[in-house]
């Protein structure tokens, strides 16, 4: 059960807000739908409720809000917009990456795939997927932590017909195993044929809270739709006979050569015109939207209808949600057969719970195919799984992260391919250290192109996520978890590391093949060589991890790694460059005197080059920037925390 009290987005300037002091319910076995037009503050309510946008008021999921609850994506199941997904990533690697991040078995992931049917398609890339392909993803995205809250913004927006009646079969499934469904719309008739409460927002506001059957009454007007070359004409006798006979019938002429006839059916229109020798081009019983207002301002409903007349809550099984108001043939019968499959106004599925659906006429073989549409992939088992916080398995969900997309790849191979070019370069022209040739570094660049890849596949790992948020099915913001972060540290280590190694083997490779072995003698201090040089390319992916999740930025980011040795550098390289007042000239000794544990195999050999490693200006200004980026890290993890 959902219980929405009291939303409203921050006002806007001197513009009102958004959402102002929404509340309603979504009750548990039905499927509750916020209806209203473009711009009526829909989106942003749900935004609102998953704690994705600021503002005031509070939602509870089965009692809780969404912050207390640890793991967000077993009790809510989100799709806001298309599929959060890098564009190169397939539709399986996606699935298992999110399975890791919700702490499911991979089993699970192939088990969703199956219930939406996109089995044969998991080897397609995200940017190819249609609308429809990319809806489904969106669902079994949703269902992967068996939620028992379903909360979907206008899921049926741009698909087929026969999309449309496997998502709302998908759906009513859901809700009749005791789900919770909450779905977003902009046409009526979606709303009465789908749900079984329909809660109406205009500008903002909620405006009505009613059950399908009085959301249908109230809203929708079973009407005769009339095209004529003398519609002024009709209109006027329709308006003159419904006056003498005391009957309550509305005449709206839509421009043109058509009219709208409400209280009326297709029979009397029909004999009118007849009688007075008015040619119809068309004649058709459609289903009309008195506005957003309706079920509120008028407390009573219209005038009942003639038995001949289809009933107001008869949308459409056979016509998109998406389309204007089917018409039907020029001429109609006076009572129209309601499973004819012509008609415009047909059932909707038998499924939905007596309670809040009015009557309905289907034929058996239209029972049947709604049913068989709807239960055609049936939703996956039921899953259990321990209620612990997000990402239950982090490492695993940022080695699937970073390995599913081609990027990283590209990157190492460029990186190769520009040090060895480099590293020629540059012993062709000589005078450059023998270090410097192997790491590719010349004196004029700040930062060697490996240490520069490093920091971009560093920046990748949030910046990316940022702008394809992998856990957005969840609650839409990559999770500030210290497991997290952790993993993406470690996962950035381990490619700089790779990096690192691979560029010095490439150039000496290279080298000795051009020029022979004596630029690629192994020097006598290679230990602490080794150490500085994997330092340096590790340090700046980390600082590009750090830094792109404190500005949510790739760009940013890699700004950062690249600031490092041009702005701190220098700073460092003169405060170095300053006559000292006291040295620290035996500090290991005295260090291992204070510890009692004693230092054992020489450790202070390698403390003491991890102090010289710091203190050459790039190592000091890069260690420098990495305490700070922590320290910001940490503070912005802590404000959101409190926020």
């Amino acid at each position: 059960m959902i219980q929405a009290i009291g939303l409203t987005s921050n006002p806007r300037k001197e513009l009102p807000p958004v959402v102002d002091d929404v509340s309603f319910e979504a009750h548990a076995g039905r499927v509750t739908m916020l209806l209203g037009a473009p711009g009526a503050g829909k989106t942003t309510a749900l935004r609102l409720m998953l704690e994705l946008q600021p503002g005031r008021g509070i939602t509870y999921f089965r009692g809780r809000p969404l912050h207390s609850i640890g793991h967000p994506s077993r009790e809510v199941g989100v799709l806001l917009g298309d599929v959060p997904g890098h564009p190169a990533r397939t539709v399986r690697g996606h699935v298992r990456m999110l399975c890791a991040a919700a702490g499911v078995p991979v089993r699970r992931g192939d088990e969703v795939l199956e219930a939406v049917g996109l089995v044969s398609l998991e080897e397609k890339r995200l940017g190819t997927l249609s609308r429809g392909m990319d809806r489904r993803l969106g669902l079994a995205c949703a269902l992967l932590g068996d939620p028992h809250t379903l909360v979907l913004d206008e899921p049926a927006r741009g698909l087929s017909a026969g999309e449309n009646r496997w998502l709302h079969g998908m759906l009513r499934a859901y809700a009749d195993q005791g789900g919770t469904v909450l779905s977003t719309t902009a046409d009526p008739k979606e709303a009465a044929r789908t749900a079984d409460r329909v809660v109406t927002l205009d500008q903002g506001r909620l405006v009505a809270d009613q059950p399908v059957a009085d959301f249908s009454r109230t809203r929708l007007r079973p009407r005769v739709a009339v095209r004529t070359p003398h519609a002024a004409r009709l209109s006027a006798l329709l308006t003159k006979e419904a006056r003498t006979d005391r009957r309550s019938v509305e005449v709206a002429e839509d421009g043109g050569n058509r009219i709208s006839v409400y209280g009326s059916t297709c029979a009397e229109v029909g004999e009118t015109a007849f009688r007075h020798g008015i040619v119809v081009h068309q004649l058709a019983d459609e289903t009309g939207d008195m506005g957003p207002g309706a079920g509120v301002s008028h407390t009573e409903g219209p005038t009942a209808p003639d038995e001949g007349t289809p009933s107001a809550v008869r949308p459409s099984t056979e016509q998109p949600s998406a389309v204007p108001p089917p018409t039907a043939p020029s001429a109609c019968a006076a009572t129209p057969d309601a499973g004819h499959p012509d008609n415009p106004l047909d059932s909707p599925p038998a499924d939905r719970p007596p309670a809040d659906r009015p009557p309905t006429d289907l034929r058996a073989g239209d029972e049947a195919r709604v049913l068989e549409s709807g239960s055609s992939a049936g939703l996956p088992p039921p899953l259990s799984v321990r209620s612990t916080p997000r990402p239950l398995h982090p490492l695993r969900y940022e080695i699937r992260r970073a390995t599913g997309v081609g990027t990283g790849f590209l990157v190492g191979a460029a990186v190769l391919v520009v040090s060895a070019l480099t590293a020629v370069l540059l012993a062709r022209i000589g005078h450059t250290p023998q270090p410097r040739l192997l790491a590719a570094w010349p004196r004029e660049l700040p930062l060697p192109p490996a240490a520069i890849g490093a920091g971009l596949l560093g920046a990748l790992a949030f910046g990316d996520e940022f702008r394809h948020p992998a856990l957005a099915a969840n609650r839409g913001g990559v999770p500030r978890r210290p497991a997290l972060l952790t993993a993406k540290l470690l996962v950035a280590s381990a490619a700089a590391l790779v990096l690192a190694v691979l560029t010095v083997g490439c150039d000496a490779e290279l080298l000795h093949l051009v020029y022979g072995r004596e630029l690629i003698e192994i020097p006598a201090n290679w230990l602490s060589l080794s150490a500085s040089w994997l330092g340096l390319v590790i340090g700046c992916a980390w600082a590009g991890v750090l830094a792109a999740g404190v500005f949510r930025s790739t760009t940013a980011g890699l700004a950062t790694v690249v600031a490092v040795p041009l702005l701190l550098g220098p700073v460092v390289r003169k405060l170095a460059e300053g006559p000292p007042v006291r040295t620290a000239a035996g500090a290991p000794p005295r260090m291992r005197e204070v510890d009692p544990l004693r230092w054992s195999f020489g450790g202070e050999r390698y403390l003491e080059g991890a102090l010289r490693m710091i203190a050459q200006p790039v190592g000091g200004a890069l260690a420098l920037s990495l305490v700070v980026l922590l320290c910001a890290y940490l503070l912005t993890s802590l404000r959101n925390r409190a926020r």
